[in-house]
């Protein structure tokens, strides 16, 4: 059996608008492309055909993983949360390295929906790891690939 995934609203919002893309654009020009290789003759020695097909199995391959995860997805809605303060998946959280006094933002998202860059991390960071079920003003050691982090979290913000 299947675990269910937790996804935040925007994060299975993305999927799903990915899902539609790929069915209703890409699956489409893919299977023209094919129907235009085969035109061309001889299949063996065709890479146009190849290509596509290869570019096909992809999409394929794509559809179906998006499917699974938004048939298994546990949607969390973060404004639903009761504010208590304490850090649980979908939060926002506002953390000071009490080494260096370096301020950083992130928001605890599913894998999917990760993306460092735009602040959002995985439910399964290290950080979010050690940040789970703390509260405001708590410390957190945290071992990271550069060594080990004291975190202090100064703010939990329900966005």
């Amino acid at each position: 059996m299947t675990t269910k995934v937790p996804m935040t609203i925007t994060g299975v919002e993305r999927l799903r608008a990915e899902l539609q893309e790929l069915k209703t654009e890409t699956r489409p020009k893919i299977v023209a492309a094919i129907a235009e290789a085969r035109a061309h003759g001889d299949l063996k020695e065709n890479a146009e055909y190849h290509a596509a097909r290869e570019q096909q199995s992809f999409v394929e391959g794509r559809i179906n993983d998006i499917e699974h995860k938004l048939s298994y997805s546990q949607i969390i809605d973060v404004s639903q949360l009761p504010r208590s303060g304490k850090v649980v998946f979908g939060v926002t959280v506002e953390l000071i390295d009490t080494d260096s006094n370096e301020e950083s933002r992130y928001q605890i998202v599913g894998e999917d929906e990760a993306d460092i860059k735009a602040g959002r991390i995985s439910v399964n960071s290290p950080i979010a790891r050690a940040l789970l079920g703390k509260e405001e003003g708590d410390t957190v050691e945290v071992q990271v690939p550069g060594g080990v982090k004291n975190l202090e979290i100064t703010e939990v913000l329900y966005l």
